[in-house]
């Protein structure tokens, strides 16, 4: 199985609203999301109903970040030649595994809901920037390694959902981007 994303990708990921909005802090912004597809009704019920997941970036030293969703962490950082101190993946390398790593979910999900093997499924991806402005990843090309003995005749159904996949819908179906700064009060002392 094949899929590949291309320069509609970039678009869906650098769309963003140009209005200057204050971070949200509580209240309703839309429905919560069904359980499997980026929160659960529990998550929506801590978060006041909103049904947004949240997420802090904090930066460490250098290029290098601090990434803490739901009790994990990782670090992203840029690689040696570009400046970085190459202690984690890039933000752009994340957002490509995040694309591989929910294929690989819907394909996982997919195989056990046919009683079928998961041993051996895999998900490569290779991507590659764009060579014009503005910064962004022009392509996307995933293969999904099937376990060994998977079916033929289940291929086009595994190949529907695994496109379908919340990630890829998100990339494919921009999400509205709101990108707002706030600079913290001062206590004067």
């Amino acid at each position: 199985a094949f899929l590949t994303a291309s320069a509609s990708m970039a678009r869906a990921l650098y769309t963003a609203s140009p209005e200057v909005v204050r971070p949200r802090t509580s209240g309703p912004v839309g429905p919560p999301h069904r359980s499997g597809r980026g929160g659960t009704w529990k998550e929506a019920e801590r978060d006041g109903g909103t049904g947004l997941s949240h997420i802090i970036v904090q930066h460490e030293d250098g290029d290098r970040f601090r990434v803490s969703i739901r009790g994990h962490e990782c670090t992203v950082d840029q690689p040696v030649d570009d400046g970085g101190g190459d202690q984690g993946q890039t933000p752009t390398e994340l957002l490509v595994a995040g694309l591989a790593s929910c294929v690989g979910f819907y394909a996982e999900r997919y195989c056990r809901r046919h009683g079928l093997a998961v041993e051996g499924l895999a998900v490569e991806t290779d991507f590659a920037f764009a060579r014009d402005r503005p910064a962004r990843v022009s392509e996307v090309a995933l293969m999904v390694v099937l376990p060994s003995g998977f079916p033929y005749e289940r291929l086009e159904g595994l190949q529907k959902v695994v496109e379908h996949c919340t990630v890829h819908n998100s990339i494919t179906q921009a999400p509205e981007i709101r990108i707002t700064t706030e600079i913290p009060a001062v206590t004067l002392g």
